[in-house]
């Protein structure tokens, strides 16, 4: 009966026939605004340690290359800047957010990473989340929300509980079971009592040796893989392996393997209200993942392909 239950749950979340978001004309970001242009904010944690591989931070770099791609107005932000780069207006002016974070994740509190998802779910925005932003406040919210939505629609009437991972940035074992899971009690009059445990949002090994992984397309004919081959490989970077803890995506474009054996789902869409979240895994970012053209181009589609939903 627990399989039975999970299956039904798992079968809601991937069913889930939500509308997506629009774009929006314009942008001042980085001077004057370009008539019909993708309005990118691309917000970067900016730790030292991406000095071993990117001479102007990560964020930098990805705003660099957009910059050079047509119908892009680029604006490239920062933890440390004022509001954390994350203002009203800022957020408002964004169709297509991409967010990279490590070590500081608990610097951007529930509250912003509640606002943010309340524009995806308006469909004023779309979220990418970028390797280890799996444990980013926007991206935790945003799959805390899936996971709410999903919940609502499995059990309708039923009272339902939420418990979070009984501690925040902790990784789960590999025979733990997968979260988000439901238990449900059933009672003589009929009511049922749920209780949901909310995803981990992260994954039982990682390994950070810079070896290569090789990418496989799994929806060739997907907008975010155009132009991409249908195996590829990534030059170095950090091995995560499944279980990946999330809900189920709607869509799974891309799968990345290493020569041990690890696995992850590494480019993952979920519908979110009238927006969308795509996660994006290769990175770490001793490691110029983001010099290499088809994570770049990856990066280009999935932007362009959020904001024109």
């Amino acid at each position: 009966m627990r399989n039975q239950r999970r299956r039904e749950f798992i079968r809601v979340a991937a069913g889930m026939s939500l509308v997506s978001g629009t774009s929006l004309p314009g942008s001042p970001a980085q001077g004057e605004a370009q008539s019909g242009a993708v309005k990118v904010l691309i917000w970067d944690e900016r730790q030292p340690q991406q000095k071993q591989a990117y001479e102007n931070f990560l964020g930098n770099r990805i705003a660099d290359h957009l910059r050079t791609q047509p119908g892009f107005s680029v604006e490239s932000v920062g933890l440390d800047d004022p509001e954390q780069g994350l203002s009203e207006k800022a957020l408002e002016r964004t169709d297509v957010l991409i967010w990279w974070g490590h070590v500081r994740q608990a610097e951007v509190t529930p509250e912003t990473g509640k606002r943010i998802v309340s524009g995806i779910l308006a469909g004023k925005l779309s979220l990418i989340a970028l390797h280890s932003a799996h444990w980013s406040t926007p991206f935790v919210e945003a799959m805390y929300e899936r996971t709410r939505l999903v919940a609502d629609r499995t059990y309708p009437g039923a009272e339902i509980s939420y418990i979070p991972p009984p501690k925040r940035y902790t990784v789960p074992a590999y025979d733990a079971r997968p979260t988000p899971y439901a238990r449900v009690r059933k009672f003589p009059d009929g009511k049922q009592k749920v209780e949901v445990h909310l995803p981990f949002c992260c994954f039982p090994a990682y390994r950070n040796d810079g070896k290569p992984s090789t990418v496989r397309v799994l929806k060739p004919e997907h907008p975010i893989a155009a132009g991409i081959p249908r195996t590829f490989e990534v030059s170095r970077t950090e091995m995560y392996d499944e279980p990946f803890h999330v809900p189920e995506p709607d869509e799974v474009v891309l799968e990345e393997s290493w020569a041990p054996g690890e696995w992850f789902r590494s480019g993952m869409v979920w519908r979110l209200g009238k927006g969308r979240v795509f996660y994006f895994r290769p990175g770490h970012e001793t490691f110029p993942v983001f010099k290499e053209p088809i994570p770049l181009q990856i990066l280009t589609n999935a932007a362009r392909w959020l904001a024109a939903q």
